[in-house]
């Protein structure tokens, strides 16, 4: 409901005064004008780009509106043939900001957790050309206004829309900006529904009382012609629609215009008939339900007291890129988001949009593996799409916290009714019911909670945290909900002090500097949703230990400390203070103040009396009115109570009605009458108390030690309860022990707890008090408990004597290890020395067996898992001897069974991986999960050491603890403050869920004996309780004839299912527990086999125009689906929910035959490296309405998609630059590399452009027509067509496949049909048809006709396919490799009509679960196949079977070419073999009886990566390889060569530049190397690999002053390991190596002389130092904090800029800052010229991260720098040395990344992360755009002479020419 002064509506430009500017804000062209349709004053709004002309309201992004009205009314015209945009932030009752913007700029609807997009149309005067359109198409008015647009009133009904497309609740409205172009009347909001034209008789009558129309007010109303009808001139668009048929995802005026107001729509989902995509993916799983009886609903159980705030958080996974906000994990990029339903715990996922964006990353044996969230299909592909996690979602609760305190323990409070206690423990607070022990959690904190305050009702809970950013949280107590996070101003809040009321908080802390700051903040419309502000703020040099707020008045304080009681008092917006005269006790140190409890009706308010207490045991009573101390005490101990000695010292004070409570230092609670006369009651702890609060009845009084202990005192019946204990510092380890539900704990506060876990009481606790226990272990089936110490004793406990059983001293140093086996026969130890013990625990007395020395790794640290054992107790494994190393010993002799190098696994890796933790899976698995220091999980097969699978990256840093279930289900992980749980077997699109809650790094994460719950321990203890359903109690799956309700519905007449879907649904329909079953091609040869398909297919041929012919017993599997005479589209799917029995006439490039299957469940990227996956890019593509891209392609040929053809280009004839080379080759991609040896034509990829290059010469042809990264090529046989694929770009639905012409570079087609990547491609024999295939997330076969590329047939599988190829014998057979089976298809032709054909051959069963990866046919009727495990197979293409296999390789086969007798097999081990294969067509004759005996290997050559592609002539003697490492290799057999063709950098490089004389260009990358190339012919001519080092920065030594000679050119390179190279060119060593740096180096450069090499690091320092001598000369720290990201020095006169030095010098740090320096260093003069410091916004928006802050001198005007960097707007700043000023700003259309200026002409490059380079014409002249990149032009680089430039994006460097420079 809306606040009272809303109500009944709000005019927000009348209440914000937006004429007097001053509470609102306006940007660019916006004036006041007069409107002559509506006779009044408008707004408008006009401009080319949007977001620099709006109006916004309020001024700051930091206030807020408030505005609680449901409905927002906006007043507005578009402007004609333009576009706009709005922007509404509101605000959910979660306190989370979510913007709803809507444009005609928008083609379709799209959405995030905190971002909803739609579409407007816009509608046109009626009866005009636009209006008539709009009656037959309102799809085809998106887009720009029409010639005459209308008035409009737009209804957003913002309540509605937050729980429609979000699930949130509106709380609400806190800004609104309205961009150009538009005219804006008004906008309002209100609680009432408002409709024009319509009296208040009329709406009385019309519409029941619960849901009346209101008549439009008179500052919403339009002027109406006499006579005329308001809807007749204007346009009237509530939205969402009530009862509308029309589609949510766009805002347009509806055909209907209802009146009644919405109901809570909450959990319902209205279904309309005529369905959009985006309306789709809110409803992509409701093709795929459970009846509502499969899963028995439950009625959410009401919230006792406070509901629980979950820490779970499952709604964001992307992994590498998590963010904590809030106590929920939030995802950078577009999330998948799960909706809360009234199932006791089942949520349904629901897509953002229907691409698929959400990543979580599951490594390969060698390249990266994603897993990707689909998204959901549009409803006329006819595909049900679904996002599969696994349930229970969450899938853990917390249950219980141990645990008190963490940044002070002096914070414990009651609630007002005295039966609850709330206290912090580290980052969670704890609300604790002191009856029955129940606790409830608040989360959000990310840091310690360093102090709490209730108000006087405990409605509003105030909580600080500890760090630099001082983050205050202010909550709702009943709900347990957030209101507010602010920033508290102070570095460390030490006190919070709530007024009574709750409207005024207090807080005192310390500032940067270490100043007391006390802040004053007003928290009185914080429950309305308004923000907190700061009503005073002070510093003062007094210290301050205690601060409260007063009783009577919100605007005075007290507090005190060190030598001070002084008052306080807010008045006119400053806060002042006066001490109060402490005569003779002024120099105490008091230590906690309370006001006098009750007030009497004849004094005044403030006629109070103030206790303060003091360390020295003084109790002073202070007169607060006249502020004079009126009494003092000193409280003395019972034995002095007569004599003079030391008081108590006391730390805290609690004041009651009729009793004062103290806590202090001697570890006791007294209660004293308030004249002190005697103790009253006392209770002694074994630590100082450090607060004491009486409970609101005074019955109880609360109690908390320096010992985090927390405890009451009931003053009734004078007995103390112990509510919490807990460790006084971090826990190391724990162990579980499962027949008593025992467990146990050491920490660093030398204890050893033992605590129950039922109750989770203490049950003993043991103290070492010189020893540090490091490790425990419980025994099995004894009372014993081990434990090892950091003095390398291992002590036997027995709990049932609490006695000491044995010691143990075999171990020297610390304990790192310490376990017992699973029958309890055994216990095993180590040490960080090496050392392993073996003891015998047969006896109660453990005895030793055997000592290893030197075997368990020394620098792997220490933790729970560094011993572990098989759940049979046989296998033991660690890792040692090394951290590299994984060792597996037979656990009852410590006999070594096997060895595994971790470090080697990763071939493609630059940097040594280390093992971390280890854990065994059970027994049946066979597996041992190894976590590394790289972010992995190695999953290791048990006996052989064999790379199973590797999952990566698990958390942002390594992984502490690992835990599996016993069932192999679940693994739990452990990194940084997080834990994980998985989905072992990595059968969902999203595998595991992420659970925040604790303070510091998790040490240990486990599953308890009985798998009913899960502990995890770091900073404090937490129990969960794991929902996980146990496989016994699953629900039984359905089975495949079982129908849902949903299905039988859908068999019913069109008619009856129309009127079904208008109606809301009243429930969200739940997922299936058991996914459905997954459809396979069968095999012709089995017995009993069945279609591809499912029986439901054939049900519903009924409504489809077409037919299914199954044949007899040997084409059993054979579908052929024909195309209809009507040319309809035919759809051959399962049985879903059909809309219609009638289908769309297919468009362009759309298959006139399509075969479909049920998309597979199992969206799992496969076991197999062939398999391509794109590289991550954060950079995004421009949006075109905001660019203006030039395309000069001249030389070369384009074909880019639409959306690009509609930035203009120069004129013809006009570029500026030309695309001269292209540096490397994407090694990322698969079977991108093509070469007929008949003609010639050699082509590969680099990034997204064609390099067509000449063998011979070694020139270069660049096709341009992709825009994102191709994945791979096909080449025709005559070698005259081309096809190549590359991935979608953002908002494209299809990927993009181009033809090309060989003989011109001409693209003559573009296929789109693909979802998401295309993995093969293939041309037939003939070359008739291609042939093309999507990879595992599309499993899609489309078969394209080359004479007109129109689609034919188009088949989906259910698994995913790896290669593909066509017969040489002829054009209607191909076969394709996937999971386990070979298939065989045959293309059936019938006139102009294509049947397909196809037949699975399953892979011998002696191979066991393999993929085939590769393929190729041979002579004859063979057809050779490889695996990932090695293994060739051969193929009888007659008999459609294996008869033969063998190994060919230790690691997966992925390319395979055969000519004749000869086969090549490439592999991941990155060899190449060559074999005899003369013998085959003997051996087929013997069948399954031939023996591999005859294959011979004739060669063999090692390369430098996994083989990627390959091509060879016809009798291969010789070819080309391309390898990962981004290398092709010339190949002759013949001569036993590999020759190097072309080569590149495998990661991103991080420098190019120039020689000084231009023959040569220098390169440096993140994998270590620094390569130098020859400019003339392309090659590489030197590399220098640094090991272990990524190489950052680079720099060409200039011309000496003699005549330039080979001899000296040298270039010198920065690593980051702090190290300087200097390398010779012509002697091609390195010369010298310096290391200035303490940090990773990231810019370098010379002096002008060559003498001096600057450098600057990560920190900020820049050294100075001389190539001579290698010493460092200077450290310059002024940047010192922010990484140095420029350095560059230019000459001038000596005496210029009246400075000495004959150099002048720049650097520029990421902080925006430049400093400008003038030095001689001959002279060692070096002084600062001038400091530049460039203001940028506080928080930037839409930005993953800052651009680079560049800045570069200006050639060609002396005295001049340019900068660019992330500032107030993106422009580049041309700032005078002499003036002091900025001179000249250059508009640009994104921030830049990269910086060069031309030293020959007024050119300077920019790049962008949108994928552009830039060449603008200084000064402000015209710019010219350039689009052949990738990814983000990070570097580009000019010349010497200003006629090249070098541009890097990624691993890819181009090199271009200026025409005419």
């Amino acid at each position: 409901m809306a606040a009272a002064w809303q109500s009944p509506y709000l005019n927000v430009f009348k209440h914000f005064r937006v004429e007097e500017w001053k509470r609102s804000h306006k940007e660019g062209d916006v004036t006041a004008v007069m409107d002559k349709a509506l006779k009044g004053t408008v707004y408008r709004i006009r401009g080319s780009i949007p977001t620099s002309n709006y109006l916004q309201l309020p001024r700051t992004g930091s206030q807020s509106l408030g505005l609680c009205g449901r409905y927002l009314y906006l007043l507005f015209r578009p402007l004609p043939r333009k576009y706009f945009v709005v922007h509404l932030d509101v605000a959910t009752e979660e306190n989370q900001v979510v913007r709803v913007s809507f444009s005609n700029l928008f083609k379709e609807f799209k959405s995030t957790a905190t971002w909803l997009q739609f579409p407007f149309i816009c509608g046109a005067a009626k009866g005009s050309l636009h209006d008539r359109t709009a009656e037959a198409s309102r799809r085809d008015l998106v887009g720009a206004a029409p010639a005459n647009p209308r008035w409009t009133c737009l209804v957003l009904d913002l309540h509605y829309v937050l729980s429609l497309y979000l699930s949130r609740r509106y709380s609400h409205l806190k800004s609104i900006k309205l961009c150009s172009n538009l005219l804006v009347k008004n906008v309002c909001t209100s609680d009432l529904l408002f409709e024009p034209g319509v009296m208040l008789s009329e709406a009385r009558r019309a519409s029941p009382a619960g849901h009346r129309a209101a008549p439009m007010p008179r500052d919403m109303a339009f002027p109406v012609p006499k006579g005329g009808r308001w809807h007749d001139h204007y346009d009237y668009i509530r939205f969402p629609p009530d009862g509308s048929s029309l589609p949510y995802d766009s805002i347009q005026k509806s055909s209907s215009s209802a009146v009644a107001g919405s109901e809570e729509p909450l959990g319902q989902l209205p279904q309309p008939v005529m369905l959009t995509k985006a309306v789709r993916d809110r409803l992509s799983l409701v093709q795929q339900v459970t009846s509502p009886k499969a899963v028995p609903q439950r009625c959410p159980a009401a919230a006792g007291r406070i509901p629980e705030v979950h820490l779970a958080a499952p709604e964001v996974l992307h992994v590498g890129d998590q963010e904590v906000e809030d106590g929920r994990l939030r995802g950078t990029g577009d999330s998948t988001r799960s909706l809360a339903v009234s199932d006791g715990g089942i949520h349904v996922y629901a897509h953002q949009r229907s691409e698929e964006a959400a990543h979580a990353t599951h490594a390969g044996s060698e390249e990266g593996m994603h897993r990707k969230v689909p998204g959901a299909d549009g409803p006329a592909s006819g595909k049900a799409s679904h996002c599969r996690s696994f349930l229970p979602d969450p899938i853990l609760k917390l249950r219980k916290v141990i645990g008190f305190g963490g940044c002070s323990t002096k914070w414990a409070l009651w609630t007002q009714n005295s039966s609850a206690v709330v206290y912090p423990c580290h980052a969670v607070i704890v609300t604790l019911w002191i009856q029955t022990g129940e606790q409830r959690f608040f989360t959000g904190h990310t840091d310690k909670v360093s102090a709490l305050a209730f108000n006087g009702s405990s409605t509003l809970l105030a909580s600080a945290q500890e760090g630099p950013l001082g983050v205050l949280r202010l909550w709702d107590f009943p709900k347990g909900s957030c209101l507010a996070v602010f920033q508290s101003h102070v570095r460390a809040v030490l006190a919070l002090s709530f007024s009574y009321s709750g409207t005024v908080l207090c807080g005192v802390g310390k500032d940067g500097h270490g100043k007391t700051t006390v802040v004053v903040w007003n928290t009185a419309q914080v429950t309305r949703g308004g923000e907190v502000l700061v009503l005073a703020r002070a510093h003062t040099d007094v210290d301050i230990q205690s601060l409260k707020i007063a009783l009577f008045d919100d605007t005075r304080m007290v507090s005190c400390g060190r030598d001070s009681v002084r008052l306080w008092r807010v008045r006119n917006g400053a806060l002042r203070s006066c001490a109060v005269n402490l005569g003779e006790y002024h120099a105490l140190e008091f230590t906690d103040l309370a006001f006098e409890e009750g007030h009497s009706a004849a004094r005044e308010p403030d006629d109070r009396t103030l206790f303060v207490c003091s360390r020295s045991g003084h109790v002073l009573e202070v007169d607060y009115k006249n502020v004079c101390v009126r009494s003092t005490r000193q409280l003395l101990p019972a034995q002095l109570q007569d004599g003079a000695g030391a008081g108590i010292a006391i730390n805290s004070i609690s004041i009651s009605s009729t009793l004062c409570a103290t806590g202090s230092a001697d570890g006791y609670l007294r209660l004293w009458p308030l004249d002190f006369s005697a103790v009253v009651l006392e209770a002694e702890h074994e630590a100082p108390v450090s607060s004491v609060c009486i409970s609101p009845d005074g019955h109880k009084v609360l109690c908390t030690t320096t010992a985090r202990n927390l405890g009451y005192l009931d003053i009734q019946s004078r007995g103390y309860s112990t509510l919490m204990r807990s460790h006084e510092d971090s826990i190391l380890a724990f162990s579980v022990e499962g027949v008593w539900k025992q467990m146990a704990t050491v920490s660093r506060d030398n204890s050893i707890r033992v605590w129950d876990l039922v109750s989770m009481q203490q049950l003993y606790d043991f103290t070492a008090a010189d020893e540090v226990p490091c490790a425990v272990s419980f025994h099995p089936t004894q009372r014993i408990l081990a434990c090892g110490f950091d003095s390398g004793v291992v002590r036997t406990f027995s709990l049932t004597a609490s006695d000491l059983l044995t010691e143990h001293k075999q171990h020297r140093t610390r304990i790192a290890g310490l376990t017992f086996s699973p029958d309890g026969n055994f216990m095993f130890s180590s040490c960080l020395q090496g050392t392993l013990a073996l003891y015998s625990c047969v006896a109660q007395k453990s005895r030793i067996l055997r000592v290893l020395g030197n075997v368990v790794a020394r620098d792997a640290g220490s933790g729970p898992d560094a011993l572990v054992l098989r759940e049979d107790s046989r296998l033991l494994a660690f890792v040692g001897p090394s951290k590299y190393i994984v060792t597996v010993m037979e656990a009852c002799s410590l006999d070594e069974l096997l060895r595994v190098d971790i470090s080697i696994l990763d071939l493609n890796s630059t940097a040594l991986d280390s093992a971390v933790r280890i854990c065994f899976a059970p027994v049946s698995q066979g597996e041992l999960l190894v976590s590394t220091s790289s972010n992995k999980i190695l999953v290791l097969d048990a006996k052989t050491g064999r790379l199973v699978r590797e999952v990566s990256p698990v958390h942002k840093l390594s992984c502490s603890s690992l835990a599996l279930s016993k069932d192999a289900g679940y693994l739990l992980t452990a990194g940084d403050k997080v834990i994980k749980v998985w989905d072992y077997r990595m059968r969902f699109n999203i595998n595991f869920q992420v659970y925040i809650g604790h303070s510091e790094p998790v040490c240990q994460v486990a599953f308890t004996p009985d798998q009913r719950h899960v502990i995890s321990v770091g900073d404090a203890i937490f129990l969960w309780d794991f929902l996980a359903v146990p496989a016994e109690r699953s629900p039984p799956a359905l089975t495949r004839s079982s129908k849902s309700p949903l299905l039988l519905a859908a068999e019913k007449s069109s008619e009856k299912l129309k009127d079904v879907s208008d109606v809301p649904r009243q429930t969200i329909p739940l997922p299936l527990l058991s996914s459905p079953p997954c459809l396979d091609v069968s095999s012709v040869h089995a017995a009993g086999c069945q279609s591809i398909f499912s029986e439901s297919d054939r049900e519903e041929e009924a409504c489809l125009p077409g037919r299914v012919v199954e044949s007899g017993s040997k084409d059993t599997s054979v579908l052929v689906a024909e195309p209809a005479r009507n040319e309809e589209l035919i759809v051959v799917r399962p049985k879903v929910r059909l809309e219609s029995c009638r289908f769309p006439a297919p468009s362009a490039n759309e298959p006139r035959n399509e075969t479909r299957s049920p998309k597979s469940q199992c969206c799992i990227r496969p076991d197999s490296y062939r398999h391509f996956t794109p590289r991550f890019k954060a950079s995004v593509l421009p949006q075109k309405p905001f660019i203006n891209v030039s395309l000069p392609l001249s030389s070369a040929r384009s074909s880019f998609p639409d959306e690009l053809k509609s930035f203009l280009s120069p004129p013809a004839g006009n570029e500026v630059l030309k695309l001269k080379a292209v540096i490397g080759y994407n090694g990322n991609g698969r079977g991108n590399m093509v070469w007929d040896p008949d003609t010639g034509f050699f082509a590969y990829t680099c990034g997204c452009i064609i390099v067509v290059e000449d063998l011979h010469s070694g020139s270069q042809n660049h096709w341009l027509g992709h825009v994102e990264e191709i994945s791979t090529l096909a080449v025709s046989h005559d070698a005259q067509a081309l096809a190549s694929a590359s991935g979608k770009r953002d908002g494209d639905s299809h990927c993009q496949i181009c033809i090309w012409n060989t003989q011109d570079g001409l693209c003559t087609a573009n296929l789109f049909h693909h979802k998401t990547q295309v993995q093969a491609m293939a041309y037939s024999q003939d070359d008739r048809f291609l042939a093309t295939i999507g990879d595992y997330n599309d499993q899609t076969i489309a078969l394209w006709s080359t004479c007109t590329y129109e689609l034919l047939s188009s088949t989906r599988i259910s698994e995913p396919v790896h290669d593909m190829a066509f017969s040489p014998f002829s054009h209607r057979e191909m076969a394709c490799v996937g999971k386990g089976a070979l298939t065989f298809w045959l293309l059936e032709q019938s006139g102009a009509d294509i049947s397909l054909k196809v037949h699975r051959a399953p892979v011998p069963e002696v191979l066991g679960l393999v993929e085939l990866t590769s393929l190729c046919y041979g002579a004859d009727t063979l057809l050779y196949s490889g695996t990932n495990s090695g293994q060739v197979c051969v193929w009888d293409t007659e008999t459609n079977s294996c008869f033969m296999t063998w190994e060919a390789d230790e690691g997966e086969i992925g390319v395979l070419v055969c000519r004749c007798n000869r086969l090549v097999s490439g592999s991941n081990t990155k060899r190449i073999r060559l074999w005899a294969v003369g013998a085959m067509q003997e051996l087929k004759l013997k069948g399954p009886k031939a023996r591999p005996s005859s294959v011979l290997l004739e060669h063999e050559i090692t390369l430098d990566g996994t083989i990627v592609s390959m091509a060879f002539d016809d009798s291969l003697e010789m070819g080309i390889v391309g390898t990962t490492a981004g290398t092709l290799w010339y190949i002759n057999w013949k001569e036993s060569t590999s020759i190097r063709l072309i080569s590149g950098h495998k990661s991103k490089v991080t420098e190019v530049s120039f020689s000084p004389d231009e023959t040569l260009c220098a390169t440096c990358g993140e994998d270590g190397s620094v390569r130098v190339w020859s400019l003339g012919r392309m090659e590489l001519v030197v590399q220098f690999q640094v090991l272990n080092q990524s190489c950052q920065c680079l720099a060409w030594k200039p011309h000496p002053n003699i005549t330039w000679e080979a001899e000296s050119q040298h270039v010198v390179a920065g690593y980051s390991d702090g190290t300087i190279r200097v390398f010779s060119i012509s002697r091609t060593e390195m010369e010298l190596k310096m290391h200035p740096h303490a940090t990773a180096l990231t810019a370098i450069a010379y002096s002008t002389d060559g003498e001096m090499i600057l450098s600057g690091g990560k920190d900020g320092m820049v050294a100075v130092s001389s190539p001579r001598t290698g010493m460092t000369i200077r450290i310059l720290p002024d940047h010192k904090g922010s990484a140095i990201s420029v350095l560059q020095c230019i000459r001038k006169q000596y005496h210029d800029f009246g400075v000495e030095g004959g150099e002048l010098w720049l650097a520029t740090s990421s902080d925006r800052r430049v400093s400008v320096w003038a030095s001689d260093w001959m002279k060692d003069k070096c002084e600062l010229l001038d400091w530049l410091s460039f203001p940028a916004p506080a928080s930037p928006e839409g930005l993953g991260s800052l651009p680079p802050s560049l800045a570069a001198f200006c050639p060609w005007e002396h005295g001049t720098l340019v900068y660019v960097g992330f500032g107030m707007q993106k422009e580049a700043l041309f700032y005078s040395l002499r003036k002091k000023q900025v001179i000249e700003k250059i508009s640009l259309p994104y921030f830049a990344t990269s910086l060069s200026l031309s030293p020959a002409a007024r050119f300077m490059a920019v790049g962008f992360s949108e994928r552009l380079l830039r060449l603008q014409r200084c000064p402000a002249g015209l710019a010219q755009d350039y689009a052949a990149h990738d990814d983000t032009v990070h570097l580009c680089r000019f010349a010497p002479a200003g006629r090249r430039l070098l541009t890097a994006s990624h691993s890819a460097v181009l090199v271009w020419e200026l025409l005419g420079a």
